[in-house]
């Protein structure tokens, strides 16, 4: 009896030996989780069965903290970082990327080997050898590159063989949904997947990377990464408006347009050739605003909290619903019989949709901010005195809104792209109510120059562009032009006096006024010369002769 219970013991270890030797993906790639796990998912096209036997002697097989993870690489440690375009519409696709992040100073050439790069030191000092891994002088020595090659090392861990050309260092193994994907590929590679049959909600993919290693594999990354399927449509809204200081907290102000854009998440594009319908309900009793466009303009003229909602509605095209007993939509048409008589059939309608939607909703305040601002006067500044060396400029400004609180001024070249430092003011709380105020700013050197002036607010800031010409202040010109014109008063002077000594002269002889008729005022002459003179030269400054109105003498 003894030897019966030997000998039935000596059968179940037998019997136990092909499962301890025989590993599985799901045993290796899913952390320990039972192995019935995320199973009941339909077939991804191209991925298999995680049930399948995974060969553990050309891919061996580490546990998290084995101590063998910090020999698997010269230099430290292979850091893999997985990204995918998740959120994903269910039907669409989405794409996962893996890339590989080497220790400090490494790199992967053109060549897909990894060496050291040039003037770089990490911990241990430069290396006399170019290279980290020469796996070109592998391919040379041994049949990793050769295309006739049958080695039996040339396979994923399933035993399927490397797709021609095989020329690729990494070999990366996808696990999602109880499946597995083998894929070669060098420090980056992408795998996309149809989310047609993944079921709704937060999936897992996990990632395992292995490198070459002679006629072998040696692990040197795991990664694993939330991606989420969804049936509802991604959506995100920006918006922005004129004059407003900072969109992201969700306040815009009164009696300004608002533009909304809408954000449809599909890296895939999944619905470009649906039709997609925006409907708007912006919180203040204005309706509902149904759209194809999917930007649009709002003004809010109440100030308050308001609560924005949009639904965006997609018609999908898709593949009609199987046959059900009710007779399907037909469409009449007429179609030749026999003898060439015409007679009505029916023809299936096979315009068949799906129809999804989103969602969107936001909280926003409306304020009152400075609508609008404008320089309406630019005038010179003369100073008293001695001019200072930068020329002084007043700006005259309005508003309309709320009044401000600062004023800043950025000058800049003619084009507007080379800067000063801004200058800020403070508003005077005794502006009252009325937005007008004077901005003076210096500008040193002659030239043209763009200004930039702004109005703000806690809630808003308006701005205002001008061009400003200024002229030269040479101190040795302003003294030539001042020399100038004394001269020429001083000249003008001078003719004046000789005119008048001539006329005198020329009438020199002079006659009482008498009562007699015929009898010519000759003294007067002067007098109407010199009136003339004076209105031509001192047209500003003319006088009302009460003489010129009497009535003088024929001549």
């Amino acid at each position: 009896m003894e030897c019966l219970y030997c000998f039935l013991g000596f059968l179940l270890l037998a019997a136990r030996l092909p499962l301890d030797a025989a590993k599985r993906f799901h045993d290796v790639l899913s952390n320990e989780r039972p192995s019935g796990y995320m199973r009941g998912h339909n077939q991804l096209n191209g991925w298999s069965s995680d049930e399948n036997d995974w060969n553990e002697k050309l891919y061996p097989v580490w546990k998290r903290g084995d101590s063998r993870w910090k020999s698997s690489w010269k230099g430290g440690r292979v850091q893999a970082v997985l990204t995918s375009d998740s959120p994903a519409l269910v039907g669409s696709t989405i794409t996962f990327a893996v890339n590989l992040v080497f220790p400090r100073c490494q790199k992967e050439d053109a060549s897909g080997n990894i060496v050291y790069e040039k003037n770089c030191r990490n911990d241990t000092g430069a290396s006399p050898d170019p290279y980290v891994y020469n796996w070109t002088a592998w391919t040379e020595d041994g049949d990793w590159g050769n295309d006739t090659s049958e080695g039996h090392h040339n396979v994923f861990p399933d035993g399927k063989p490397f797709p021609r050309p095989w020329k690729k260092n990494f070999v990366y193994v996808f696990h999602t949904l109880g499946q597995y994907f083998q894929k070669l590929g060098r420090c980056s590679v992408t795998v996309s997947i149809n989310t047609a049959n993944v079921s709704l909600g937060p999936q897992i993919m996990e990632v395992t990377v292995y490198r070459r290693h002679r006629w072998a594999y040696v692990p040197i990354a795991k990664v694993k990464d939330v991606y989420v399927v969804t049936d509802q449509i991604p959506v995100f809204v920006t918006m922005s408006q004129k004059n407003n200081r900072n969109s992201s907290d969700e306040t815009f102000l009164r009696d300004l347009p608002i533009t909304f854009s809408v954000l449809i998440h599909d890296p895939s594009h999944f619905l470009n050739e649906s039709a997609i319908y925006y409907k708007w309900n912006f919180g203040d009793n204005t309706g509902l605003f149904v759209s194809n466009n999917h930007t649009l303009n709002h003004t809010y003229v109440l100030n308050g909290t308001f609560s924005l909602n949009l639904t965006v509605q997609a018609e999908v095209p898709g593949p009609c619903p199987l046959p059900s007993p009710r007779p399907p939509k037909t469409t009449p048409s007429l179609v030749t019989a026999g003898d060439n008589s015409l007679e009505l059939r029916e023809i299936p309608d096979e315009s068949c949709h799906i129809t999804r939607y989103g969602y969107f909703k936001a909280t926003i305040t409306i304020v009152e901010g400075i609508l609008e601002v404008n320089i309406i006067q630019v005038t010179d500044v003369l100073m008293p005195g001695p001019q200072p060396d930068d020329s002084l400029v007043d700006f005259v400004v309005t508003c309309q809104g709320s009044i401000p609180t600062e004023v800043c001024t950025v000058i800049s070249d003619p084009s507007c792209q080379i800067t000063q430092n801004p200058v800020c003011d403070p508003v005077p709380m005794e502006l009252g109510d009325a937005c007008l105020l004077t901005v003076r700013r210096a500008f040193s050197g002659s030239g043209t120059y763009c200004m930039n002036l702004t109005l703000g607010d806690d809630a808003s800031l308006a701005l205002t562009s001008t061009l400003v010409s200024i002229t030269s202040r040479d101190p040795a010109s302003l003294l030539r032009m001042a020399n100038g014109i004394l001269v020429s008063l001083g000249c003008l002077a001078m003719l004046v006096t000789v005119i008048a000594f001539l006329m005198y002269k020329k009438h020199k002889k002079y006659k009482p006024i008498e009562n007699s008729p015929g009898i010519v005022i000759r003294g007067k002459g002067l007098n109407v010369f010199l009136s003339h003179a004076k209105t031509l030269f001192f047209p500003g400054n003319q006088e009302k002769d009460p003489l010129l109105k009497n009535q003088p003498g024929i001549l």
